[in-house]
């Protein structure tokens, strides 16, 4: 089983930066992508960025966030900048990939979210 653990939410001021962290956990053989979503209360869960063969942003996020790898930490950032109230909401890490435990498995992990606030 695979496991992302998330890091680097908080409050943060409208304009400010923040930057993302998770982290990939377990018998992990590859990992085809990695991503970011987002949900703000009353909302349904969006994506934010996603980084596999190509990189996908949504439209709000361009120009602003960033999603970078680190395939030889298992590891994906998000690198958040100019900062919005509309960006609040919890995001979540995402990972798809193959994991080995004796045998091949597809896996589609998600973690447990991280609360990012944006207001004054």
């Amino acid at each position: 089983q695979v496991q992302l653990v998330e890091s680097g939410g908080g409050l943060v001021q409208p304009g400010g930066p923040l930057r993302l962290s998770c982290v990939a956990l377990g018998c992990i053989f590859s990992i085809n992508a990695m991503g970011w979503y987002r949900q703000a209360p009353g909302k349904q869960r969006e994506l934010v960025a996603d980084k596999g063969g190509s990189t996908i942003y949504e439209d709000s996020v361009k120009g602003r966030f960033t999603i970078m790898r680190d395939d030889t930490k298992n590891t994906v950032y998000l690198q958040m900048n100019n900062l919005k109230p509309e960006d609040t909401a919890v995001y979540y890490c995402s990972a798809r990939g193959i994991q080995y435990s004796g045998t091949y498995a597809d896996f589609n992990s998600w973690g447990q979210g991280t609360q990012v606030t944006v207001s004054s």
